[in-house]
């Protein structure tokens, strides 16, 4: 058992500073959280190992049910609103108002899972969480 003691210095405290919003919106672009550059998926859900540019591992993110939980948010602050605006002021027939708001809620489900799950794993990043530790610029983990 090693009792090597371990001293703090000023350059090993420090750590590279991360932007959480511009994180986020790189994640959203489906791009890295940390360049900007090397695509974030390699399919429609699933994350690239790492980043082709940057060389960001991404293989300890854990998004789980959140991006979906988001999605079911803000499509249901979308279509809710809007059946009951055209409910209460058109009274369409049951059958047309399923033919398009179960589209429109399917449609735009899938179009924003993707977004909202880079927008997470930015998020996951930014704020060091589930294997987003620091790693240094050259890529090589510290020892």
């Amino acid at each position: 058992m090693s009792t090597a003691t371990k001293v703090w210095t000023r350059e090993n405290g420090i750590i590279e500073k991360r932007d959480l919003w511009a994180a986020m919106r790189r994640g959203f672009r489906s791009r890295c959280p940390r360049c900007g550059e090397g695509k974030l998926f390699r399919a429609f859900l699933k994350t690239a190992d790492q980043c082709s540019v940057c060389g960001q591992d991404f293989t300890g993110h854990q998004a789980d049910d959140l991006p979906a939980y988001l999605v079911i948010i803000i499509m249901g602050h979308i279509v809710v609103p809007l059946a009951l605006f055209i409910e209460t002021n058109y009274s369409p027939p049951v059958a047309l108002q399923l033919s398009i708001y179960l589209p429109l809620t399917l449609f735009g489900s899938l179009a924003l899972l993707q977004p909202v799950k880079g927008a997470v794993v930015g998020l996951q990043w930014a704020l060091r969480m589930h294997g987003f530790e620091e790693t240094p610029a050259d890529g090589i983990p510290p020892a």
